[in-house]
């Protein structure tokens, strides 16, 4: 039955995002120019209408959101509180600074590897937002950073790893999955997009595994979001360096 759902869980939600990039990294290799060359925009608007794009890229966060309350509406049907994978509140302050920590490890390195990827060639030029400039703009890009964060980190780790624990899987073992599960969904990016959100997933799993606080890990994603969705959205034009 664990399986069955498992199955079910990701078709629905990350593991079909996951196939849906490989389709577009495959496209993307298919075409004449470098991938280098090639752009791939992340918040993208929804509508001509302000008012229904809004409303849109609400809707989108708001199912991003729903597929993390699934994962946490199976555990908990299936007898796991919310304590048993670190989403209680009993350590908010501990939980915020160590996600700021958990942002710095992996923000830093990882913007400096997504350069050189694209140096190289191995990945997409990627825009965090091509949204209009609107009053909504960095309230929606925040919301949809944290929606993403929540998706992610609830459903790839503290869902699909206790469930992997109670198919009696290694550690090990389950932490590779779930890496590789996160790295799927990003190949739309480019081999450099999947082998850096790869090693973000063995970093967070294991210190999820080694904390049992899922908190850290949502805040870490929701911090690294927001300053690439809204900061590339301040800072275009402005700057040579960003596309």
């Amino acid at each position: 039955m664990i399986v069955v759902e498992l199955v079910i869980v990701f078709t629905v939600t990350l593991g079909l995002s996951g196939l849906r990039s490989l389709v577009s990294l495959l496209d993307s290799l298919l075409r004449p120019e470098p991938l280098a060359d090639q752009q791939v925009a992340l918040n993208v608007p929804q509508a001509d209408v302000q008012l229904l794009d809004l409303v849109r890229q609400l809707l989108s966060a708001a199912q991003l959101f729903a597929w993390g309350a699934l994962g946490l509406y199976l555990l908990w049907r299936a007898g796991i509180r919310l304590r048993a994978i670190g989403l209680d509140r009993s350590r908010p302050g501990k939980d915020l600074l160590g996600g700021a920590g958990l942002a710095a490890l992996i923000g830093i390195p990882g913007l400096a590897f997504y350069f050189l990827a694209r140096a190289v060639g191995a990945n997409l030029t990627v825009l965090p937002s091509t949204l209009d400039d609107t009053w909504w703009r960095p309230i929606v890009l925040t919301v949809a950073a944290a929606a993403n964060a929540w998706a992610e980190e609830v459903l790839v780790v503290g869902y699909l790893i206790t469930r992997l624990r109670q198919l009696g899987r290694h550690e090990n073992a389950s932490l590779v999955i779930a890496a590789v599960l996160r790295g799927s969904y990003h190949l739309y990016q480019g081999f450099g997009g999947f082998l850096g959100n790869v090693v973000m997933g063995l970093v967070f799993g294991r210190v999820w595994q080694r904390t049992n606080r899922l908190w850290p890990l949502v805040i870490a994603h929701t911090l690294l979001d927001v300053v690439a969705f809204v900061g590339y959205a301040l800072l275009r034009g402005a700057v040579s360096w960003l596309p």
